[in-house]
């Protein structure tokens, strides 16, 4: 079979400047002097794409904070581990953050952190002799502030930070449970029996686990009720954060609590099947706005914390200046 060759005497054309284009030069990067602030550093990026979305966050956060609504955070152990708890305290002492939720992996590098200063195990070099996960201190002083805390009635977030500042451990200071414990912010931890490195201790009580942590889940819930005109931020939790929220969503919304308005947030270093759907996609169908950024942990979230900052701070300035 052949085919004749097409005519191209008829080929069409049009003029370069009648076309809308996505990319123009009022996009493109403004140029640095190594002089800028944060905030001018932030002006000058790209305006595309994920460039364009972090400085929508910012301003929604900032605009959120100023009207008094929430901004929740779920978060992954890692965040721990790569060492984001003082700004995440800070962003908690400055009432930026109204409540973080945590899955069980984060109480244990949390309360290594404070208790010994380190935290991390090579796993390879431990699970060939059976010594992965077999920390006295964090096996011990973990399960029995949690079945403590689960007789007294307290959630497990509460529970660990409540262990965490009232024994004065050495570097509590740097633990994000016993800081939340010490300023009243609501941490709540979401556990998936058998996952930490915990359960495996003689010491771990399922019951209290259980207990514990499902009282963190209807607490997380009763926040969510109130994320209406909210936002929030799964940082790095690709399975457990993701899943716990939408339950909540739906538990808040079957109770008559809208939560409308609402501006979702996944950051993570790589795309999630579970973290876009449950939180990006799902929740903000026909009721707000899902933002995706993919990065580091620990360059991307400063970021986002350091445009914040700024931008309340040039706030604050200008309206001093108005004032006086």
């Amino acid at each position: 079979m052949t085919f004749p060759k097409l005519d191209k005497s008829r080929f069409r054309t049009y003029e370069l400047a009648s076309r809308p284009s996505k990319v123009n030069l009022d996009g493109m990067a403004g140029r640095l002097t190594g002089r800028e602030t944060i905030g001018d550093f932030i002006a000058r990026l790209p305006a595309f794409l994920a460039a364009d979305d972090l400085r929508e966050l910012i301003d929604i956060i900032v605009d959120i904070h100023r009207k008094n609504h929430l901004v929740l955070l779920g978060m992954g152990a890692h965040v721990i581990k790569v060492g984001l708890a003082p700004l995440i305290i800070e962003l908690a002492e400055k009432k930026i953050i109204s409540g973080i939720a945590l899955n069980g992996a984060g109480i244990i590098h949390d309360f290594e952190l404070a208790c010994a200063g380190h935290t991390s195990e090579e796993v390879a070099d431990g699970i060939t002799t059976g010594s992965f996960g077999m920390a006295r201190e964090t096996g011990e002083m973990l399960n029995r502030a949690i079945s403590s805390g689960s007789r007294d009635g307290l959630g497990l977030g509460e529970a660990v930070g409540r262990m965490i500042w009232e024994e004065n451990l050495p570097h509590r200071e740097f633990s994000l449970l016993g800081q939340c414990y010490r300023m009243q912010v609501p941490a709540t931890v979401h556990v998936a029996l058998g996952t930490d490195i915990i359960h495996m201790h003689p010491a771990a009580d399922g019951a209290a686990i259980g207990q514990a942590s499902l009282r963190d889940f209807d607490r997380f819930c009763a926040l969510v009720s109130k994320l209406d005109n909210g936002v929030y931020i799964n940082l790095g939790s690709a399975v457990i954060l993701p899943e716990v929220f939408l339950k909540a969503i739906s538990l808040a919304r079957n109770l008559g609590h809208p939560v409308d308005h609402l501006t979702t947030v996944n950051m993570d270093f790589i795309r999630h099947y579970r973290a876009f759907e449950n939180v990006v996609r799902r929740p903000t169908l026909d009721r707000g706005r899902g933002l995706q950024f993919i990065g580091h942990h620990e360059i991307m979230f400063p970021l986002l914390v350091a445009g914040i900052l700024d931008r309340l701070a040039q706030d604050d300035c200008r309206r001093t200046r108005t004032t006086t």
